[in-house]
């Protein structure tokens, strides 16, 4: 009986390509309902839900056999069938400080590009406008001359 209870190691990627397709399609569905606001508000909250969806944490050490960290702390918590919370969580915050530094340095970097874009975009050299209506252009460029 306890053959059945084993995990053999397609078991266990099956189980974890099921869990990356799932966990995208939150993502996708995230992005698309935090896509209304302000943008420095919606990029933080979207690399914070990546965090909580993509982190593993090691359940068994011995095998190395990881878990989502999320579906650990939550088993652990609500269910109370294992000893791994604390760990999950030190890694989500982990996993959370690291994406937040990774996403600090981009902003960091894509912050004066943008201005020199914006910067560059707003200097538009003077190009002298016609006053005459565009019927009174299309009346002269029919005219012989």
């Amino acid at each position: 009986m306890s053959h059945l209870l084993m995990m053999n190691e397609n078991d266990y990627v099956l189980a974890w390509a099921a869990y990356g397709v799932a966990a995208l399609g939150c993502l996708l569905v995230w992005m698309r309902m935090t896509r209304w606001m302000w943008r420095y508000l919606r990029e933080p909250l979207r690399v914070l839900m990546a965090v909580l969806l993509l982190s593993p944490t090691i359940v068994d050490p011995a095998r190395e056999l990881f878990a989502p960290a999320i579906a650990v702390t939550a088993m652990d918590l609500l269910l109370k069938v294992g000893n791994n919370a604390w760990r999950a969580v030190a890694d989500l915050a982990l996993y959370g400080l690291i994406a937040l530094g990774v996403y600090l340095v981009f902003v960091a970097v894509r912050w004066p590009i943008e201005r020199w874009w914006r910067g560059r975009r707003a200097v538009k050299p003077a190009v002298p406008e016609d006053p005459r209506t565009l019927r009174e252009r299309l009346a002269d460029d029919d005219m012989p001359g």
